[in-house]
Parts: C-alpha cells; structure tokens; sequence
C-alpha cells in the first residue's frame, strides 16, 4: 500500500499540470479567486452561505450597474468568489469611489435572496489592492 501512496504523488501532479493546461480561462480565474478568498480570514465561500445568515464573503467585483428600486436609486454590483456569485446592493447610491469591476471587495452583512440571487444588501465593505502582490 505505500508504494501506492509514493507512485501517487507524481501522477497527481500531472493530473494537475494537465487539468490546468486543458481548463478555460474562467475555471481557472475561478480556481485562483476560491484560493484568494480562502485565504482571506473569516470569510465564507459565497456557495455555502445560507438564507438569512450573517457573513463575510471576499471576491471580486464583475459588473458593477445603477439600477432603480421603486423610484429610488441602487448601485448593484456582481461579486464572484470562485464559488457562486451574488448581488450587492447599496440602496440610494448612484456611486461609490473604487467601486467599479475587476476591483477585490471583503463585505459583510445578511444574505437574502431575491429573484432567486443570494443578495447583500448595503453591506459593510472593504476595498482590497488592485493586481497581484500589491500590498
């Protein structure tokens, strides 16, 4: 059985090699924010958020639009963790400096759904760097 284990560990490596030669450039962005997002402290993958539950979810920003709701103005943005995405909302906002896609974001608040989307609704935020290895 050990030898197993030790003929194991290259094959698994050229597993790996291969699925990321043959993966689309979205797995593998998907791959690299589920990474990221782990490694941010206290946060939880956004598919495992439930309904109605407190939480801090970290990604990045896809589309960020002004929408209307009932007369009155929201910024939505489309966050993306490599898991699952949801929608965050800021109500009675027509903009937020830094927000804007491509841009890493930490939120926290109370998940709900609507439209059958997980949403967070004017949550508390942090902006993150822009690009890899900035600090």
């Amino acid at each position: 059985m050990s030898g197993d284990i030790s003929s194991d560990q290259p094959q698994g490596r050229f597993r790996r090699m291969l699925s990321r030669l043959t993966s689309s450039t979205e797995e593998l962005q998907a791959e690299e924010l589920r990474q990221e997002s782990a490694a941010e402290s206290g946060c939880t993958p956004i598919a495992s958020c439930s309904d109605r539950a407190l939480v801090t979810v970290a990604g990045t920003l896809r589309t960020v639009t002004l929408r209307p709701r009932a007369g009155v103005p929201a910024l939505e943005a489309e966050l993306f963790d490599g898991t699952e995405a949801l929608d965050v909302v800021w109500l009675g906002r027509r903009s937020i400096a830094g927000i804007e896609p491509g841009r890493r974001l930490v939120a926290s608040g109370r998940i709900s759904h609507a439209r059958g989307r997980r949403v967070l609704f004017n949550p508390r935020y942090e902006l993150r760097p822009v690009g890899h290895g900035s600090e």
